[in-house]
Parts: structure tokens; sequence; C-alpha cells
């Protein structure tokens, strides 16, 4: 059973960064394709960012192309979101989630296509 752990969340000013990290536990983390969501009060929970088994591939939501960054460290089983130029409407949080599927720009964006989720980290942007 894989366990993830996120951490890096905070209240940053806006144009502000933050950088988030996930830290996953009791599996083989290099056999999952990896992805940040992200929920706000009262709306759904939305991808942001998805990476490949070997981080080679990556793929993220259109309101954060340019902004934000997904990477990977297999040999310390993190993987981290890197988050710059925040917005207000970046206020959420964010959840760390690794699927068994492979990764897949064509899925990538579906919350069912994950199996494990992490607790969430409250990330607050102030204009």
């Amino acid at each position: 059973q894989v366990q993830l752990a996120e951490s890096g969340g905070g209240l940053v000013q806006a144009g502000g960064s933050l950088r988030l990290s996930c830290a996953a536990s009791g599996g083989t983390f290099s056999m999952y394709a990896m992805a940040w969501f992200r929920q706000a009060p009262g709306k759904e929970r939305e991808f942001v960012a998805a990476i490949s088994r070997s981080g080679q591939s990556t793929d993220a939501a259109y309101f954060v192309k340019d902004r934000f960054t997904i990477s990977r460290d297999n040999a310390k089983n993190t993987v981290a979101l890197q988050m710059n130029s925040l917005k207000p409407e970046d206020t959420a949080v964010y959840y760390c989630a690794g699927s068994r599927n492979r990764y897949s720009t064509t899925f990538n964006a579906s919350p069912l296509r994950y199996d494990y989720w992490g607790q969430g980290t409250q990330v607050t942007v102030s204009s």
C-alpha cells in the first residue's frame, strides 16, 4: 500500500512562489505515474500537472503552464510542484496522487485514474 504525504503549503502573496513536495512510502515509487490536483472551496477537484514514471514526460493544465513545474526524484521517492507567479485563484488544497496506470496525456487529468492520494496541503494566495 503506497502512502503519500504532501508538505510545503502555506500563505503567500500574489506573485510569490511556493514549492510543494510529496513523499511516497510503502511501494516502488518508480512504478507510479504521479500527479498534482487541487480543490478550492465549493469546487470540484481539478488536475494541475502529471509526470511519467521516469520523469521524462510531463503534462500541465492550461491555467498553470509556464508558472508551475512538476518534477520527481525516484531515488528519494518524491515528487515536487514548483509554483511561481502565484495568483489568488490558485488558492486551494493541493493533493498528490499516484497511479499504477501508465502516464497518458489523454487520461492524466481524470482523478479516477489515480489509486493513491495524499491528505492534501493548503495553499493560500493573498491579493
